[in-house]
């Protein structure tokens, strides 16, 4: 006898159906994630460079092309010219700013010990409970080792290594081979620059085999995820540079010492959003209450170069040379910055952390509209 059910009955079963089969999708996609993850982090030191020279190669795609078309030059010169075109300006910024940078440097590396002699001082006077924090953890012994750590302590961390390395047998070989992947990146990003992307439009014909309409949205999401990534570089990276000049500029005018080499850090950084402003608050702070002629002005001086560069990165910057082309709120930039950073463990997975959100966005915009039916 066959079961009949109800209208009600049915809908239920469709709709419980739909929901099992979305959590086993969630689960596969979460664990490929897992799997993909722990790929790229054991073999990172072949893939990042190849990640850095292909996205750098996409955002200077376009100068490359403008060469090439308005000074009539083939794909070698135009290459050489984009190679002198960034290693020029690179060798004047460090003939007109080399050695203030490199004395700012080596300045603050030096003053790190005396400037945490004095925050331990300080704390054990109006703050016992912190000034246990900072001598007694294991965290605080390790802060304090790293910011005073002369010549023996680079002589130990090198012999340590050294025994890591011996006793690894291949670690020598393992680092030789992680600065032979970055010594060759700039061929990676010759090849990439070079490559005719004019088969990217005949993508369809790879994928035969799927309907006609899903060739179709699988070429629009690749399209869409090189847009994002193309987009995001190209302005974070326009954005961080100009954000470290105001960085710099702004610790100067207002007197933090080494002012200028930590701004361009924190600028630097900001490829990463918001990093550079999160430890530039942890560090550029302390230290303009600490430094000899610092106190509460200064770290007001500071907190206020803060925030005038905030602002002029908010509200003018990311508007006008950025854009919402990302569509993201900053809690969710931040939330996959962390997100990001733990699934492909490190610094790649932060920096790819709002391309990858953005295009997951895209992507369950499309899969509602057009692949997912109303539950209820």
């Amino acid at each position: 006898m066959a079961i009949e059910f109800t209208e009600r009955q049915r809908t239920t079963i469709a709709n419980a159906i739909t929901i099992l089969s979305a959590v086993v999708i969630i689960v596969a996609v979460g664990a490929l994630f897992w799997i993909v993850g722990a790929f790229f982090v054991k073999f990172s030191a072949i893939f990042l460079p190849v990640a850095v020279a292909a996205v750098a190669a996409m955002v200077v795609k376009p100068f490359y092309e403008m060469i090439r078309t308005r000074l009539k030059l083939g794909r070698f010169p135009a290459l050489i010219m984009v190679f002198l075109s960034a290693i020029i300006p690179m060798a004047a910024l460090g003939w007109f700013f080399g050695d203030l940078i490199f004395d700012q440097a080596k300045g603050l590396i030096q003053s790190c010990p005396g400037w945490w002699a004095s925050a331990v001082q300080w704390t054990k006077v109006h703050a016992p409970q912190i000034e246990h924090l900072l001598v007694d953890t294991k965290i605080g012994q390790a802060a304090g080792d790293a910011v005073q750590g002369q010549g023996d302590a680079f002589v130990n961390v090198l012999r340590f290594m050294g025994q890591r390395a011996v006793s690894a047998g291949a670690g020598v070989i393992s680092w030789v081979g992680a600065l032979v992947c970055w010594v060759v990146a700039p061929i990676y990003f010759a090849f990439f620059l070079m490559a005719d992307t004019s088969h990217i439009d005949n993508l369809e014909r790879y994928i035969p085999f799927l309907k006609s309409e899903t060739r179709k949205d699988l070429l629009y999401l690749f399209k869409e995820f090189f847009n994002i990534i193309v987009s995001f570089f190209r302005g974070q990276l326009v954005i961080a540079f100009l954000q470290g000049l105001l960085f710099a500029i702004g610790f100067t005018i207002v007197g933090l010492k080494y002012g200028f080499v930590i701004g361009l850090t924190l600028g630097f950084l900001n490829i990463v959003p918001y990093l550079g402003n999160i430890i530039g608050l942890g560090t550029a702070l302390p230290l303009a209450f600490f430094q000899e002629d610092g106190g509460l002005m200064r770290v007001l001086a500071v907190l206020v170069v803060f925030a005038v560069v905030q602002m002029i990165e908010g509200y003018l910057l990311t508007p006008k040379i950025m854009g919402d082309r990302t569509g993201l709120h900053p809690v969710v930039i931040i939330l996959a910055i962390f997100f990001w950073g733990s699934a492909l463990n490190g610094i790649m997975g932060m920096i790819l952390a709002i391309p990858l959100t953005a295009f997951l966005v895209v992507f369950w915009r499309l899969a509602r509209e057009k692949y997912m039916p109303e539950l209820v």
